[in-house]
């Protein structure tokens, strides 16, 4: 019985001691550095007070900042860890009483660093060829493993040496390059956790300038308002700024210089001698900066900065001219006077003229002066970009010098001038003398004096022997006096000219002559020619003579007749006696009758035409004009046609010839180019050859702008007339080429009527004859306008019968011997391109002088 009681109160015993309990939730913990966690403690039975003790065994108070223990109930109490350090780590205690009666619990609390990047900037710059470090502070519990990666890709340290992962996990690059920019990846891993992280770094290579002047130096030429561009041009990264700088203060944009957008080109305005010196080009980015020096030259052109008018008196020691000049390079300095020039180290060949350069200075020094030194003298200094040019006079004071023609020729009657040419300085007082009496005197009223500053002239006009003789003039000025005879002297009429011989043609001569022996003092004026027919009359002609006068022909002489020449001068004061008379004899025509043989002969003594003379005169319209010609000597044989070509000025080539007859004295050339200059070239022809061309140029008339309205304004047919007018005219037209083929070739409609209803066969013979008629003159098919030739009446026939008839237009050219005459150049010969030219034959005025010359 009592061993059942005990076990009772045993078991009572025990359930009150097992009462209380305690259970912390989580039984265990693990926080991050800086995260917050809470752990409740949890009673079982009755328990009045719960406590909670640190690792350290405190308790934990209430009100703490970083632990907060609250207890919401009777059974439970909660314990807050806020923002965990490592100094929050232990074992915390849960401890439960009630009375004597107490029950605990405990909960370990450990304290993790989650991986933190405490530095990775991103970008991250670095210069080309450094030893770069990129920087990537990671921080975890435990430490974490670093992986790098570039481009997505995990660095191979072992295939690049240049990238390595130092002790403090920064990855460093050796000799960064530009190709090693990009984007890098820190990765950091804890493998206890598996926890992973990483950050992206951007790393920029920055690359040093580079930089390179345009030109190392630059020329400028100074005081003339130009520019200086001075250029480099610079490279690198990131883009660098570029500055200039010169005499180390960096220059900016203003009134003197003038930089671009980017600061690669300067301009120097104005540019001055002070400019000229070295200029840095600067170009400078994150990397570094460089440096390149530029040099600007500035020249200075020549300018003359000293020259002074100099006196000097004639017969002096010496003179000496001094010439300065500035400029860069030194220029050189010369002198000129009178088309005479004179360098350093130069002088004249009388040793007189001296000159001598040192630096910019330049001395010319004339010695033993003489009058004729005065003058302007010209100052020049150059060097290799321009020159200066300055005028200097040197006065010469000196005695009066007397010039001048000593003898003067006149006749009683005539006014004559004695000129006394002085030259003096300073200007000189003249006066004149006639046997020790001044003049004017009362015993010569018939002298008058005119001066001028450089002369003085008496005139004299003798009217008695007496006033023949000397004349003295005598000039004076502050140097001295000085005098001279002059003479007066009597004319006489000149002496004969003798002829040296006479080149006869057909109807010319040709007299050579000489001049007279003695003029008489005063120069020939005119000749005069006699001739005549022996035992005849002389006819007789004046000539103006001239100093090429040689040669004078005479005309109108007949054919294979004699004649007599002789002829005199003519001077102011008379006429001379005329020479002895040379006899000579004009040749004959040359006809179709004279034999060969004496053909060749006769030709022989005879000679090519002259040159026509040329007119023109434009025509109405303004691009068309008649050129006229004047025939002139024949050579002795008669004109046989004239050859007329002509261009435009700008043309290379001439239009097609025009052949002439002779008896022609114009041509019209129309259908030329308006506003445009052309030459005409006209060649007689005769049996000897033809003449040196006659030439002409003129320009033809600008073309109208409008056209003539018709008469009352208007024209007064409508459109229905015009075209009934227009087939009016082309059935007509149709006739007559039809007429015009039943006549010639005998066809066309009209001789289908003739041959089939009227049985005719045509007028062939009267075709035959045309045919053989056909004009001297054709047209071809060429595309060169056509050459029209009228001729305004018909030749003359020869009025003794005896000669061959006067060519025209229908009747070929002959030759003396008949034979018709064949220019290879016949075709094209009447072709003008881009116009008509109208060719009128006007008879000549002149008659025949004889039967026997043709005109062929």
């Amino acid at each position: 019985m009592l061993q059942i009681r005990d076990i009772i109160w045993r078991l009572l015993f025990i359930g009150c001691a097992a009462a209380i309990q305690v259970e912390i939730t989580p039984t265990q913990g693990e926080i991050s550095v800086g995260e917050s966690k809470f752990f409740l403690c949890e009673v079982v039975g009755d328990a009045k007070d719960i406590d909670w003790y640190a690792p350290s065994g405190e308790k934990i108070l209430p009100n703490r900042p970083d632990i907060f223990v609250s207890r919401s109930d009777e059974t439970t109490s909660t314990l807050t860890i806020y923002h965990a350090n490592v100094d929050s780590a232990g074992i915390y205690k849960c401890v439960a009483k009630n009375g004597d009666k107490e029950a605990q619990a405990t909960v370990q609390v450990k304290i993790f660093q989650k991986i933190t990047f405490e530095s990775a900037p991103s970008p991250q710059e670095f210069s080309e060829g450094d030893d770069a470090e990129i920087v990537c502070d990671v921080i975890s519990s435990p430490p974490p493993t670093l992986i790098w990666k570039h481009k997505g890709s995990k660095i191979q340290f072992a295939k690049d040496v240049r990238f390595k992962i130092l002790d403090n996990g920064h990855l460093q690059i050796r000799s960064i390059k530009k190709t090693d920019e990009g984007m890098y990846n820190c990765e950091a891993r804890v493998m206890a956790r598996g926890e992973i992280d990483f950050r992206m770094i951007k790393v920029v290579v920055n690359v040093l300038p580079t930089i390179r002047a345009r030109q190392s130096e630059v020329n400028a030429t100074a005081d003339v308002g130009s520019s200086a561009l001075l250029a480099c041009d610079a490279d690198g990264f990131p883009e660098p700024t570029v500055t200039w700088a010169h005499n180390n203060v960096v220059l900016e944009t203003g009134d003197k210089y003038s930089l671009n957008e980017d600061g690669s080109e300067l301009v120097i305005k104005d540019v001055a001698k002070v400019d000229e010196g070295e200029y840095t080009c600067i170009a400078k980015n994150k990397a570094g900066e460089k440096a390149e020096e530029v040099s600007l030259n500035v020249f200075v052109q020549p300018k003359i900065t000293y020259l002074n008018n100099q006196t000097a008196a004639e017969f002096d020691e010496q003179v000496t001219l001094t010439c300065e000049a500035s400029g860069d390079p030194t220029p050189t300095i010369s002198w000129s006077f009178e088309n005479r020039v004179f360098a350093e180290g130069q002088q004249s060949l009388d040793r007189n003229i001296v000159v001598r350069s040192h630096a910019r200075v330049s001395s010319l020094t004339l010695k033993n002066v003489q009058f004729t030194y005065a003058g302007q003298y010209l100052c020049t200094a150059g060097n290799s970009i321009g020159q200066d040019d300055q005028h200097m006079y040197l006065e010469v004071r000196y005695s009066p010098k007397i010039q001048g023609p000593v003898a003067t020729y006149t006749w009683e009657g005539n006014a004559a001038n004695i000129s006394c040419e002085v030259e003096a300085h300073p200007g000189a007082s003249v006066l004149w003398f006639r046997d020790g009496l001044q003049l004017p005197s009362a015993n010569m009223t018939n002298t008058k004096i005119y001066n001028t500053p450089t002369a003085s002239h008496l005139e004299v006009t003798p009217d008695s022997q007496y006033e023949f003789g000397s004349y003295n003039c005598t000039a004076t000025n502050a140097m001295g006096t000085e005098s001279k005879e002059f003479l007066l002297i009597q004319a006489d009429v000149p002496s004969s000219p003798e002829i040296q011989g006479v080149e006869p043609f057909s109807s010319t001569a040709v007299v050579v002559f000489g001049e007279p022996d003695s003029m008489g003092g005063v120069p020939i004026i005119r000749y005069r020619v006699e001739w005549r027919l022996p035992g005849q009359q002389w006819t007789g002609r004046e000539y103006d003579a001239d100093d090429a006068t040689s040669r004078i022909t005479i005309a109108g002489l007949k054919p294979e007749t004699t004649y007599e020449v002789k002829m005199s001068a003519i001077n102011g004061k008379g006429e001379s006696e005329s020479c002895p008379a040379s006899t000579f004899k004009t040749e004959p025509v040359l006809s179709s009758a004279i034999p060969p043989t004496l053909a060749a002969t006769t030709l022989a003594r005879k000679g090519e035409p002259s040159a026509p003379k040329l007119e023109v005169k434009v025509q109405k319209g303004g691009n068309s004009l008649k050129v006229n010609w004047i025939k002139q000597d024949d050579g002795g044989s008669p004109i046989m046609y004239y050859l007329v070509r002509y261009k435009a000025r700008h043309a290379s080539h001439w239009k097609p010839e025009i052949r002439i007859p002779n008896a022609s004295e114009y041509v019209v050339l129309s259908g030329l180019d308006w506003n445009t200059e052309y030459e005409v070239h006209v060649v007689a022809v005769n049996q000897q050859g033809k003449s040196e061309p006659g030439t002409v140029s003129f320009r033809t008339a600008t073309e109208p702008t409008t056209v003539p309205d018709a008469v009352d304004g208007g024209s007064g047919l409508g459109t229905g007339a015009i075209v009934g007018i227009l087939i009016v005219v082309f059935f007509l037209l149709l006739v007559g080429v039809d007429v015009t083929c039943y006549f010639l070739n005998k066809c066309g409609l009209l001789m289908c009527i003739a041959v089939n209803f009227c049985g005719k066969a045509g007028p062939g013979a009267k075709s035959k004859d045309i045919e053989e008629g056909k004009a001297a003159f054709t047209k071809d098919e060429s595309k060169e306008p056509i050459v029209e030739v009228r001729t305004e009446e018909e030749p003359v026939p020869n009025q003794e019968g005896g000669g061959p008839t006067e060519p025209n237009e229908t009747t070929p050219l002959t030759e003396p011997d008949g034979k018709t005459v064949k220019d290879d150049s016949t075709k094209g010969e009447t072709e003008v391109k881009n116009a008509t030219a109208e060719v009128k034959t006007v008879p000549s005025e002149a008659p025949q002088a004889n039967g026997n010359e043709s005109k062929a």
